[in-house]
């Protein structure tokens, strides 16, 4: 059997899921739907809670402590950011987390879906409440803030303090599209629709939305990446496995009724236009000669359904960014069909004081990539190259296979990795083939985003001491999943029953210890903007953790400790004296002065003073670059050539480093 461990972020559905709508401006709470457990349902539960309690790599004890813990993801699925409960509900829940273990085990789900049904009551008065205050003009003058980050705060007290807190989540959404251009016409009009379009979603809320979200908290107190997958959505699971994807390239997640770019598929229009981030937010979308539609508070199924269309058409986003203070922008897309399988290694040369430097850019670990990376190391070795970097940033994995014949390019024979199953049993991956296509100076290029197949590579690189890892610290995903049907061949019912994706090994380094949680430390750290203490697996909730095996048989090629420390010293020194990492350090520098603030001002001559600083000092930089260039400054930020690209500092800085070695 292929086992495929992507650390990849599927396009995770949204709390509501159905059809396309339409708007009705007069919805009473008798209008929303009072759901209950489907036929199927109770089976699927008993199958599901029967496979994790027997074949998951973590013995599970389905009792109340776990149900306790489902409980709790569960409520924080129905209400992320603690702006719908009263504390007084979640007391009046809490007569249920001690029952939920009970209730998977007979198949039996009254309990979620009266959890499920208050949720869409206080959700329906939310929105009620925010229509109610557009029918006044909302200034910004008054010095107030909106907490927009609520995650670890308590819930409101009461009544009262909920509509405290929604005052000001509609007033920053007003005063962000005043910011925008808007007067207070659209402001009102665009709200109104944007909270109608919410109490819709809400009467077109179904059974099996209940179900899915309940089963993914359940899956999800588990490990981060067991997760149950709806019909519709285990659809999309053997779409991205049979690799083809269709659109702008980009791995979505609905967050607080917003839609985040989680990731960007290598390769892919979005990745290519060069204009859109990980963390960006969508908050509408356009299609040619139409007007652009707020899509905040859609269902993720629609605004997919919005962004997709037929290849060569275009399609407009309108993005927020990640940075505070920042315009909104619109991205212009021409939707493609990708295929994920054509998305190969490729090399290309790059020169560093007169000298050529391989590069091999690798985005994902797909079935014979080792015969490419193979065609391509014969190729650079005919441009008098004076070494190799493989590039993995931004890697999520692949196939594990490829992981051990990639390696083998790079070493005579011997072990790659090792995988321990659920029973404790150990397999070791070996490489067989004596052939070493290439052993010259050899680097691995990873960020905070390489993971799983490319944390196998690097590492057993680093191991055998055979290529320098320089870059930031991987992400540290070291586990297998599996996908896995739970409809069986008599059941009639068979096309309303998902599937589970759930774990089933875990990956150990030829040293012994685990990628997991870990991954893998560079031997030469960059400079990164990216805080290991912000995003990797061990911020996952429920993350398996980092632990050891014995040690294999494996003989390393050279010490390099010495070599490493002198390479130490030259990239410091050059990186004192460039220029983009002097940028880089003052965005970490910000990063970490920000890093912990959770509030926004609502003040509108605040925002835009910060808007106006940020303008600045992105055009001072940019007019700084095209300087260099040797091209014209310019007076917009909008003004930029379309064909202008910053330097890839990192892929510079890891060819010195790799000349350097070469040296040595």
């Amino acid at each position: 059997m292929k086992h495929f461990f992507r650390h990849s972020l599927f396009l995770i559905s949204s709390l509501y899921i159905g059809s396309a709508f339409s708007i009705s401006a007069n919805i009473t709470l008798k209008d929303i739907p009072q759901l209950k457990q489907q036929a199927q349902h109770g089976k699927v539960a008993k199958r599901v809670s029967d496979l994790y309690s027997r074949s998951h790599y973590k013995y599970i004890l389905l009792d109340d402590a776990l149900s306790a813990q489902i409980f709790n993801r569960y409520i924080e699925v129905l209400d992320y950011n603690r702006q719908i409960f009263m504390q007084s509900d979640i007391d009046t829940l809490k007569q249920y987390q001690y029952r939920l273990d009970d209730d998977l085990k007979k198949g039996q789900l009254t309990d979620i879906y009266q959890i499920f049904q208050l949720n869409l009551q206080r959700r329906y008065e939310r929105f009620s409440y925010a229509l109610t205050l557009l029918d006044k003009e909302i200034k910004f003058k008054v010095s107030d803030s909106y907490e927009f980050d609520r995650t670890e705060l308590p819930w409101a007290k009461n009544q009262a303090a909920l509509d405290k807190l929604w005052q000001e989540k509609v007033k920053y959404e007003a005063l962000s599209l005043k910011l925008n251009g808007k007067t207070w016409k659209d402001i009102k009009k665009l709200l109104t629709k944007r909270y109608q379009v919410a109490m819709t979603h809400l009467t077109q809320t179904e059974s099996e939305d209940v179900f899915q979200s309940f089963m993914n908290a359940y899956s999800h107190a588990i490990d981060p990446h067991t997760s149950y997958l709806s019909p519709r959505n285990a659809k999309r699971f053997e779409m991205e496995m049979n690799l083809s994807l269709e659109g702008i390239g980009a791995v979505l997640q609905l967050q607080d009724d917003y839609t985040i770019i989680r990731s960007l598929v290598p390769g892919g229009p979005a990745e290519q236009s060069n204009e859109i981030f990980k963390d960006d937010k969508i908050i509408s979308v356009g299609q040619k000669d139409e007007a652009m539609v707020d899509v905040i508070g859609w269902r993720l199924d629609d605004i997919v359904d919005l962004i997709k269309g037929p290849k060569g058409t275009k399609v407009f986003l309108e993005i927020m960014a990640k940075k505070s203070g920042n315009k909104n922008r619109i991205i212009e897309l021409t939707r493609e069909k990708i295929h994920l399988e054509e998305r190969e290694a490729k090399s290309s040369v790059e020169v560093i004081d007169g000298k050529n430097i391989g590069v091999i850019s690798i985005p994902s670990f797909y079935m014979n990539l080792s015969v490419d990376v193979d065609k391509e190391l014969t190729k650079l070795q005919t441009k008098n190259i004076s070494g190799i970097v493989i590039d993995l940033r931004n890697n999520g994995g692949g196939a594990l296979s490829e992981a051990t014949l990639l390696t083998g390019l790079f070493i005579t024979t011997g072990p790659v990795v090792q995988v321990r199953d659920s029973r404790n049993e150990i397999f070791v991956h070996q490489d067989k083939n004596p052939k070493i296509s290439y052993s010259g100076p050899l680097t691995v290029l990873i960020n905070r985003y390489s993971a799983s197949a490319s944390e196998i590579f690097a590492a057993a690189l680093q191991d055998y001491n055979r290529a320098i890892i320089i870059g930031e610290p991987s992400f540290g995903k070291g586990t297998v999943q599996q996908n896995r049907r739970i409809a069986r061949f008599y059941d009639q019912d068979a096309e309303t029953i998902g599937s589970v994706q759930y774990t089933i090994a875990k990956f150990y380094r030829i040293t012994g210890g685990s990628t997991q949680n870990k991954g893998v430390t560079p031997d030469i750290l960059f400079p990164s903007a990216v805080d290991p203490d912000e995003t990797g697996e061990s911020l996952e909730k429920n993350a398996l953790p980092w632990d050891k095996v014995r040690k294999t048989n494996y003989t390393q090629w050279v010490s390099l400790d010495t070599k490493i420390a002198q390479l130490k010293i030259k990239n410091k020194a050059r990186i004192k004296k460039e220029i983009e990492f002097s940028y880089l350090a003052e965005d970490i520098a910000q990063y970490q002065r920000e890093k912990d603030t959770k509030t926004i001002s609502l003040v509108e001559k605040v925002r835009i003073t910060k808007q106006e600083k940020n303008e600045q000092e992105g055009l001072k930089r940019i007019n700084e670059r095209l300087k260099r260039a040797g091209l014209k400054e310019v007076k917009s930020i909008d003004d930029i050539p379309k064909d202008f690209e910053i330097s890839d500092i990192f892929l510079i800085e890891a060819g010195h480093i790799t000349l350097d070695f070469s040296k040595l």
